[in-house]
């Protein structure tokens, strides 16, 4: 008789976003006349800019002319996308990554879930907490997080760092040592950044004690403060402890696209094995690479044009980001995030768990947003808000939460 997977059993519940789909739909059937607004769920809502719109119909020209078809694209991207982003996303910051060192991929979250299966499976990984749901998710499904306990809704195998309002939403080194370090900032969901100085801080315990850093650099577009850093390769030694997985949806609205690329440098290895040779093989093996029409469109972001397009919708989405911010401030909410990030992080109101607090803005507000706690224990008593909707909508949510 086959047998399954088990460690899918261990996984509580379904996965946030698809209880919180479930919830809204739920309620959308019953109350049919209410118009909900979504701020929950990170996908973005303006079309893709004109350079990229440009693009994507030239490379579908292509495809339609035997002379100029592509088929299966190279393992690690084509070169024209990857010499871009390492001309653009690195070398333009000081930042030492080959175009070789990048592989591209259909999305950062298949690659932050992907990665693990490069390490073993005695590994002890360390998280952010709260955190992106995905990191400890695909850990669980490799069986590499031990038990778990509904009462703590903590796994026995992962080292938690908490992230609060006493340190600011950045991690305190942890007191076990792990081997893996998952790290996101600008942060998802809190909307934290830390500074360079605080990044070099975590890039010289890795090197100290051993372990890798998986860095989720997704919101990077957004920073706006000179002091934070848009890539860990901007910290020296990063080279020999850290993965760097970028995204093409926040920055340029590719949540409908798909494309994003993570940088496994040559120089981190553990026993003379490179850890890039791993993620080349596993890339070879199981993954067919992304559209060749959906890498030219990210080329496309790198022109001129495409930077100054991409950079006014990230302004726009920034604009809905302080919207809520400034508007929550001035109705009484503690408010954190909305500066380097466009996501909010709200203390929920009086005594409310972060789930009431999704029903109660849900059935009064008709507003849909993220309860904290499904990002972690630490997230308990927060909300979080996103700056992706459309601007109409997003002053029409902060009028009808300002009334309630």
């Amino acid at each position: 008789m086959f047998k399954i997977n088990e460690n899918y059993l261990k996984l509580p519940g379904s996965y946030l976003f698809s209880t919180i789909g479930k919830k809204v739909a739920a309620f959308g059937q019953e109350h049919p006349e209410k118009e909900i607004i979504r701020l929950g769920i990170g996908d973005v809502t303006q079309p893709l800019a004109p350079a990229i719109i440009d693009a994507l119909h030239s490379a579908v020209d292509e495809m339609a002319d035997a002379k100029t078809f592509h088929g299966y694209a190279p393992d690690l991207g084509y070169e024209f996308l990857r010499s871009a982003i390492a001309a653009n996303d690195f070398a333009a910051r000081g930042c030492e990554v080959a175009a070789d060192e990048i592989f591209v991929s259909d999305g950062a979250k298949c690659d932050s879930g992907n990665i693990q299966e490069i390490f073993s499976l005695d590994n002890r990984i360390a998280v952010c907490d709260p955190v992106y749901p995905v990191y400890v998710d695909s850990n669980v499904m490799a069986g590499r997080t031990g038990t778990y306990d509904p009462a703590t809704e903590r796994w026995s195998d992962v080292i938690y760092m908490p992230c609060t309002e006493a340190n600011q939403f950045a991690p305190d080194f942890p007191k076990e040592t792990p081997d893996l370090i998952y790290l996101c900032f600008p942060n998802n969901p809190t909307g934290a950044a830390i500074t360079k100085d605080q990044l070099q801080g975590w890039v010289d315990y890795a090197n100290r004690v051993g372990a890798v850093i998986l860095f989720d650099a997704a919101y990077e577009a957004y920073i706006s403060e000179e002091a934070i850093p848009h890539s860990i390769y901007e910290c020296e030694g990063a080279r020999t402890c850290a993965i760097e997985l970028r995204s093409f949806s926040k920055n340029a609205g590719f949540t409908g696209t798909r494309l994003g690329y993570t940088v496994i440098p040559k120089d981190l290895q553990v026993n003379g094995v490179r850890l890039h040779a791993l993620w080349a093989r596993r890339h070879g093996t199981k993954y067919n690479g992304a559209p060749y029409i959906v890498q030219k469109a990210g080329e496309a972001v790198y022109s001129e044009a495409g930077k100054a397009q991409v950079t006014e919708q990230v302004a726009y989405y920034m604009k809905n980001a302080q919207t809520i911010k400034s508007g929550l401030q001035a109705a009484g909410y503690t408010v954190y995030g909305g500066v380097n990030s466009p996501y909010v992080w709200l203390k929920t109101p009086g005594k409310m768990t972060s789930w009431e607090f999704f029903d109660y803005l849900l059935e009064k507000a008709n507003v849909v947003g993220t309860p904290g706690s499904g990002f972690g224990p630490s997230g308990e008593g927060y909300f979080r808000l996103t700056g992706f909707g459309t601007y109409e909508n997003t002053v029409a949510a902060l009028e009808r939460i300002k009334a309630l």
